[in-house]
């Protein structure tokens, strides 16, 4: 299975992983192979249309009126429809986990947490032909994770052209050197979003299908709707540290997956 391009083997990580420190994000350019693209776009079809069924996948349906404050959860698969918003888990498919465990996404992992690598969390983000909800600015961290310590590496592929007009990422650049917002995380308050003038500072990433990212769990990131027409997908991977332990009571502990990991 074909999934990076021939020149991958040569890129050199050291600038990059220099910028994604630096700035809390970094383009590694187009990476990914076309046939790959089009295997992983035709696989995320089939699970949103029910055509491929995998026991403990995590689906969240869009907002009926394309408003974040909108989403309904806890609903789960609700039958074929791409307006699905979120696809998680998507570590038990083999296509994706194929992907996740690339040896250029193995560099990386390695260079950034060390040898031992879990994944928090494999997800598509999905902004449909019908608009898609804009997400309001957020970090991905903190006490509403439930983690022993935030995770830091996330990276995002881009399965279709994430374009500005399909509601491409926006980040505010350094933004992940000033810690949690908040110490629950996730959802950045609008008076803190205006307090430090999140939309003048931010900068918007647009991407081709193909291009992938790496981004900072603490990074300050939103997106906007999807007004293209075309679907925009992108697939993103949260990986930590093995040692990382949930602290949830009420249920039992997730225990989480391991990558990378050799016979």
């Amino acid at each position: 299975m074909t999934i990076l391009l021939p020149h991958v083997g040569d890129l050199e990580l050291g600038p990059l992983l220099a910028h994604y420190r630096e700035h809390g994000y970094v383009r590694l350019g187009r990476v990914i192979a076309e046939e790959h693209l089009v295997r992983l776009r035709s696989r995320a079809e089939a699970l949103m249309l029910g055509d491929v069924v995998i026991p403990g996948l995590f689906f969240q349906a869009d907002s009926a009126t394309g408003r974040y404050e909108d989403l309904r959860y806890g609903q789960g698969y609700v039958g074929p429809s791409l307006d699905y918003r979120k696809l998680e888990k998507l570590e038990r498919d083999d296509l994706f986990r194929a992907h996740l465990e690339n040896p250029l996404f193995e560099r990386i992992a390695r260079a950034v947490l060390g040898d031992a690598v879990s994944i928090y969390r494999a997800t598509l983000f999905n902004k449909s032909i019908r608009g898609g909800a804009p997400l309001p600015w957020h970090q991905d961290a903190g006490s509403y994770w439930g983690l022993d310590r935030d995770p830091e590496l996330q990276i995002w592929t881009a399965l279709d052209d994430c374009t500005l007009e399909a509601g491409c990422l926006r980040v505010v650049p350094g933004s992940h050197h000033g810690g949690l917002a908040t110490p629950l995380g996730g959802l950045i308050p609008a008076n803190i979003a205006l307090r430090d003038c999140a939309d003048a500072r931010a900068l918007d990433v647009p991407a081709l299908a193909g291009e992938v990212l790496l981004i900072h769990n603490h990074l300050w990131h939103s997106s906007g709707a999807n007004e293209s027409g075309l679907a925009r997908r992108a697939f993103t991977v949260c990986y930590m540290d093995a040692a990382t332990r949930c602290l949830r009571r009420k249920r039992a502990p997730r225990e989480f997956v391991r990558v990378f990991v050799r016979d």
